[in-house]
Parts: structure tokens; sequence; C-alpha cells
């Protein structure tokens, strides 16, 4: 558990760091909170030679709103998100999220941008932007370029990211006053990442669902946005049937692994049963 030697950097500004990245190539990579690169150089998993380290660029840091977004520096931690009247006035799923990753001493130091940049599918804030239908700023040498959360995973581990680019804020689009919302989340134990996980945001006008997004942590290789499922609700009440179609739709477009957490059987039908959670109580959000 200890890892090879490696040369350390701390840039102070996003074009230093893009700068080091590009010049060290291959062999380098930017560190974030860490919870992910660090525990995988540990078991010699990553042997890299170069850490570029993120956290003393402050233009990383903050939460802003603007043109009717929300703007969240890469370096922003899970423990600022909780803090932050902003999201909780504009977009609370993602502190109910945030509320769910690891621990507090966890949520002091992990980023959202490392939450969401490094491609592993176990993580839950990925689902929650694409349901959000978030966008990515990624910065390199050659300039910056925005790239919705949708289009940015590819394979597990995998994205749209470009050698020497780094995640420099997640931009969210601020849901309608009075939407409802839920994160519902399968989970071993506290802490632990998801068995599965739905994402839920909608809203609804006079007894009938006028818009709907869904989307599934941990049952795929990529997070996984169910277009389809949250096109079935739009224009119901949210009745059973609806519901059920939905589930059913959702449910069929996972591809679990079967491992620890149970056979991908299982792992497809529990992602059935956070969803109907998930619809359920954000329905009551958005009508209560």
């Amino acid at each position: 558990m200890i890892p090879g030697s490696f040369s350390y950097h701390s840039p102070a500004t996003v074009e230093e760091a893009v700068g080091l990245l590009a010049e060290l190539g291959d062999d380098a990579r930017p560190l974030a909170g860490g919870h992910s690169l660090l525990p995988m150089m540990k078991l010699r998993l990553a042997p890299l030679e170069h850490l570029v380290d993120l956290r003393k660029i402050d233009a990383l840091k903050g939460i802003e709103e603007a043109d009717g977004a929300l703007v969240i520096g890469a370096m922003t931690t899970q423990a600022d998100l909780l803090a932050s009247g902003l999201v909780a006035g504009h977009c609370p799923i993602i502190q109910e999220t945030a509320a769910l990753i690891a621990d507090p001493q966890v949520r002091y130091v992990g980023t959202l941008g490392g939450n969401v940049a490094n491609g592993d599918p176990a993580n839950d804030m990925p689902g929650v932007m694409q349901c959000l239908d978030a966008s990515y700023l990624l910065t390199g040498k050659g300039g910056s370029r925005e790239v919705k959360a949708r289009d940015f995973y590819e394979g597990a581990f995998f994205t749209a990211l470009q050698e020497g680019e780094i995640l420099t804020a997640v931009k969210v689009p601020v849901p309608p006053a009075g939407h409802g919302y839920a994160y519902e989340k399968l989970k071993r134990k506290i802490g632990d990442y998801a068995t599965a996980a739905a994402a839920v945001v909608l809203t609804m006008a006079g007894g009938t669902c006028k818009s709907a997004s869904i989307a599934l942590t941990n049952v795929g290789e990529t997070p996984l946005y169910a277009a389809e499922a949250s096109a079935v609700l739009v224009g119901s009440s949210l009745n059973k049937a609806a519901v059920d179609q939905a589930v059913s739709l959702a449910e069929g477009i996972t591809a679990p692994a079967s491992d620890g957490r149970g056979p991908a059987e299982y792992r497809t039908k529990m992602a059935g049963v956070m969803l109907r959670r998930a619809i359920q109580r954000a329905h009551e959000r958005a009508t209560g």
C-alpha cells in the first residue's frame, strides 16, 4: 500500500496546470481530492511519475449563478456544496446526493470535479449531472470547450477528456421553481458505492407531468441517461401504468456487472426499485 516514487507539482493557475500536463504527457495526472487516484497509486495500478495538484488554484473553486445556471468550480468540495445557499435554493438534488457520498471526512476533501471527471461508473454525481443536463467546461493548451455530461462518458474510466485537458467547472441549468427531485441510492453500508441508484427531476402542472429526466448510477459501464423512460412520464399523471413502463424501460438499458454487490439481475431490479422510489418522492415534492 505504498506508492512508487513520483514528482509532485503544485501550480497556482489553470494555465500553469495545463502547461505542466502538456509538458509531462501521459506520465502525469491532475490531482483533485485524490480519493480514487491515490488508492490506485498505492496498489501500483496507476504507476505515475508526476502528480499535478490542483488544490491551490483558487480559480477552480466556488459557486456562482449566471444566465440561468449554476457554475460550480471543479475544486469545489462536497462539503462546500452542502453548505451552499445557492445550491439549496436552486438545485437541492445536488445536496441530497453530496450527503450520500462516503462520510464527512471524505466530503471535506472530495471535489465535484474529481467525482465527475475520472469516469468511475460507481460515482454518484455523474448520473445526477446527466439527469440535470449539466455541461463540463474543459481546458487544455489549445483552449477551452464545453461537453454535455450526457456525451462525456465513453466507458468505464474512459471519458471525452483529451490528454492534457482538465475539467475546470460544471455548469448546471437551474431547474424550474417548484420542481420535484430525488436521488435514491441502495448501498451495502454507509459511505459505500451504490449497488444501484436513480436520479429523477420532474415538473408537474394541473396534475400532469410536464417534464421529466431520469439517470441511473452504477448499473452499466457509464452513468446512464434514461431518455425513453423520461419521455414516457411526460404527459401522464404519473399513474401506475406510466411509472411501470418507465421502470421497465430504464431496467432495459442497464448492464451491471455481477460483483460483491450482487448478481447482475439483482442489481438491475434494484435500479428499478430505486427509480420507482425516486419518481414517487419527486412527485410528492413537486405537488406538496
